[in-house]
């Protein structure tokens, strides 16, 4: 038999586990310390977890369920949610409201983007100090009295966005695209409530790379996939390529104050945006993830953000995570080869780039391939 723990530190009053080898029965966990655990004794061999229970829509289940997913509790402190952001490698999580006994909402990077600009523009919400006692949900109502304006009432009511296990594919990757985010809760629609309601989160890299697999089985079936990406209506490009574009091709120089390339990110709505030299050739992506290196070991309490340009906070990210490659296609890319490489595990965008100059001349996301695909 093997002696097996099974810890959760994310807060909460309760917590329960299961696999295949209770049957998928919940199982209480008990509080040991600030986590709560449980162990087992199994004997070797080959184990399911976390559950994946079964769905009316198989596309769906394979397409977009994630092998782990953390819940913070809402009640935690700010400033620990966002370390075990960190420490997970978690852009977004969604929040458990003890109270509703449900996820009620999801927090992200852009929530710490947010936070770090009241902080550093003397905007009273949090300061460092309450980082550590205030909680999310508290944030969550600050950040909803600083922006709502006259519509406080109107935006506490709105609902999460979310989908159920029964839903087809085409409407879950909609659901996504059309409201904007990144991922999107999956709820359980049978009548069953116990337990927690949430099965997993729906992401864009699970969602292409299923349409992908699809694609391969018979790929002489959809001749567009040899087309270069530049003779078909797919993602943002430069002015100078001559292209038309729904949104502005948007970079930035290394020497600009990272507040600036932070505010371009949340006022487009978008994830990243390339970095270039003053000869214009690409230096490397900076996105919305890349600020919770700032959360590491509390770093952001020690910078003025005004001043760190986007140079020093490159630098900090290859401190905190290591230099990454910055993946890139050409004009000339085919259609294929463009999904082939965004389906990589870790690969959210590529930048078109001129192959002699490096010159950036557009950029082609996820979403955009996806919302091609979708026609």
């Amino acid at each position: 038999m093997v002696h097996r723990r099974f810890s959760w530190p994310f807060g909460g009053q309760r917590a329960s586990f299961c696999g295949s080898f209770t049957g998928w029965r919940e199982c209480p966990m008990g509080l040991v310390g600030t986590e709560f655990q449980v162990v087992f004794d199994l004997p070797p061999g080959l184990y399911q977890m976390p559950p994946e229970p079964p769905s009316r829509n198989s596309g769906m289940q394979i397409a977009v369920f994630r092998h782990r997913i953390a819940i913070l509790d809402a009640r935690l402190p700010v400033k620990q949610a966002f370390n075990i952001m960190h420490d997970e490698g978690l852009a977004l999580v969604p929040l458990w409201d003890d109270g509703q006994g449900t996820v009620t909402g999801m927090l992200t990077a852009s929530d710490f983007v947010l936070i770090l600009r009241k902080l550093q523009r003397n905007i009273r919400v949090l300061g460092h100090e309450e980082l550590e006692m205030h909680s999310v949900s508290a944030w969550k109502e600050a950040k909803l009295q600083y922006y709502g304006g006259a519509d406080v009432a109107g935006m506490q009511r709105r609902p999460l966005v979310h989908v159920k296990d029964s839903d087809n594919l085409r409407d879950v990757a909609l659901t996504i695209i059309q409201n904007e985010i990144s991922s999107v809760p999956i709820f359980k629609s049978s009548t069953d409530i116990s337990g927690i309601p949430l099965l997993n989160l729906a992401t864009l890299p699970g969602i292409l790379k299923f349409l992908c697999s699809k694609l391969q089985e018979q790929p002489e079936g959809y001749p567009i996939l040899r087309n270069q990406i530049s003779s078909i209506p797919i993602g943002t490009w430069s002015q100078h390529t001559g292209r038309a574009s729904t949104r502005q091709l948007r970079t930035s120089g290394l020497s600009a104050p990272l507040i600036t390339c932070l505010d371009f990110l949340l006022e487009d709505r978008i994830s990243s945006i390339p970095i270039v030299a003053d000869n214009g050739s690409l230096v490397d992506v900076y996105s919305l993830s890349d600020i919770m290196a700032l959360a590491k070991n509390d770093v952001y309490a020690c910078i003025e953000l005004e001043q760190l340009t986007v140079e020093n906070a490159l630098e900090l990210q290859y401190q905190v995570n290591g230099r990454r490659q910055c993946h890139t296609c050409l004009s000339t890319s085919t259609l294929l080869e463009v999904l082939d490489q965004l389906s990589v595990p870790g690969v959210r965008r590529l930048v078109v780039i001129e192959p002699m100059t490096r010159f950036v001349q557009g950029i082609i996301s996820l979403r955009d391939a996806i919302t091609f695909l979708l026609g």
